[in-house]
Formats: C-alpha cells, sequence, structure tokens
C-alpha cells in the first residue's frame, strides 16, 4: 500500500494495458463505470486476466479501498468503442476508474457511501494532477450509449457536481419537475434538443447514425446522467430546459 496526496492506493497491476507512455497532456478525461459482476472478487479477477482484455487504471471497492490497477500514463483498456465531442477511441485520453456494483442485470444498488468518499478523494487528485474539468468527468454510458448504461442512474452527479467534480445544470429540480412528461411544440424543439445534446458532446463524430434508433440510446445515457428520476428515452419539455442549461454552465 501507498499514498498519493494522502489517498491509500494498492497496488495490483493489470497486464492489460498499450504501450507505449502517453504523453501527461493526451490525458483529457475521467470515465467512470461500474463492474455490473455480482462478486467484487470476480471483477477484480477479470480486471487482472490477460485472457479478458479489459482493464482500469483505478478501481473502487465496496469498503472504500482504492486499488491501482494500471499507471496513469499507460493506456488501460476500459472504454471500448467509445466518442465524445471530437474525439474517438477514448481509452487514448482518458483514466478510467471502476467500481463495484452488481449493475443494471444483477440487481442493481446504491454505491456505498465509503465508495463516493473514496472517489471525491481521487477524482480531486486527479483534477488537479492533469488540469481536468469537471466537464469531462464522464460515465461509460455517455461515451458508448448504444452499448453501455454504468455507472446508471444511481450514480450521484448532483452530489459530485456540488463539489465541482461533475456536469450538472443549474435548474431547480422542484421547479423543472412542472414539465415531466410535458409534449414539446413542434419537431423543430425536438431538432434543438438532439443538436444540444450533440453540442454537450453525445456521439459528435458518429452523425450518420443518428437515426431513430440510436437517438433513443442518446436520450436514455443523457437522462440517467442528468435525469435521473424518469428514463423514458422520451424528450419531453423538462429534457429541453436541462439540455439548454448545460451549454450556459
Amino acid at each position: 500500500m501507498y499514498r498519493k496526496m494522502g489517498i491509500k492506493l494498492t497496488t495490483k497491476y493489470s497486464p492489460n494495458f498499450g504501450l507505449p507512455k502517453r504523453p501527461k497532456k493526451r490525458i483529457k478525461f475521467i470515465i467512470i463505470h461500474y463492474t455490473g459482476m455480482k462478486k467484487e472478487t470476480a471483477a477484480i479477477e477479470r480486471l487482472l486476466n490477460p485472457k479478458s482484455k479489459v482493464s482500469s487504471h483505478y478501481y473502487i471497492k465496496k469498503n472504500g479501498n482504492i486499488l491501482n490497477l494500471v499507471p496513469d500514463l499507460y493506456e488501460a483498456w476500459h472504454t471500448g468503442i467509445s466518442s465524445w465531442k471530437n474525439l474517438t477511441s477514448l481509452n487514448k485520453h482518458s483514466i478510467g476508474i471502476e467500481m463495484t456494483n452488481p449493475g443494471h442485470y444483477h440487481g442493481y444498488d446504491n454505491f456505498s457511501i465509503k465508495q463516493i468518499l473514496s472517489l471525491k478523494r481521487l477524482l480531486k487528485y486527479l483534477m488537479k494532477k492533469y488540469k481536468i474539468g469537471y466537464k469531462c468527468i464522464l460515465g461509460h454510458s455517455d461515451i458508448s450509449p448504444d452499448r453501455k448504461k454504468d455507472p446508471g442512474e444511481k450514480f450521484p452527479w448532483y452530489l459530485l457536481a456540488k463539489n465541482k467534480l461533475a456536469w450538472w445544470h443549474k435548474l431547480d429540480l422542484k421547479k423543472i419537475k412542472k414539465y415531466r412528461k410535458v409534449k414539446l411544440y413542434s419537431k423543430k424543439e425536438e431538432s434543438n434538443f438532439l443538436k444540444n445534446l450533440h453540442k454537450v458532446g453525445y456521439m459528435k463524430n458518429n452523425q450518420k447514425k443518428f437515426n431513430k434508433k440510436n437517438n433513443h440510446f442518446i436520450i436514455k445515457a443523457f437522462q440517467r446522467r442528468f435525469r435521473q428520476d424518469l428514463i423514458n428515452g422520451k424528450i419531453d419539455k423538462e429534457c429541453l430546459l436541462i439540455s439548454k442549461s448545460l451549454l450556459i454552465s
């Protein structure tokens, strides 16, 4: 065990990373995942198994303990096919943090208080070291909305945002709730909403894929992140207002 800026870390290096080292300035994002597996021990074993070809830089256990699996300057294999704004293959530009949670297919659970406390400390350290802004702290579903749901709607993005560790809108949650399920006035408003999401960063590089099916995935990813009470893949007035607020926040 060793410490980084007061953070206790246990080293368990995974062989699943890319060579050579990348320059520090290439690290622009932090991507948060959940494991999506029933047992914590099995999840860790998978990230350490060379046959799995998956890994992350850090792993936060249910009890809050943090494992360092891949050194920051090496490319861990945690995002798969992904895009955000003008970048694709986010492995090259990010640090990955896995968190123990069974996920949507195995009894999706709340993240523990100890996990979130450890995550906040780790984010503060990494953001300062690599000059990463709060708008560049993303979930796996943000960058791969057609494939992933993690870290999901139980992940406390709003709590992190209050500590300037994540992006959130500036609207009053109680006031905008009255616009939930209120239909948009026109197709133009629907189009404006989708354009707002692409400006935020969702699948901007894959505009040829902007069809009804893929838009449904993007809308759900947006809702899991910024409107967590209702994830239905449908655009309403509340969603439109949130998307507008994000562009000026």
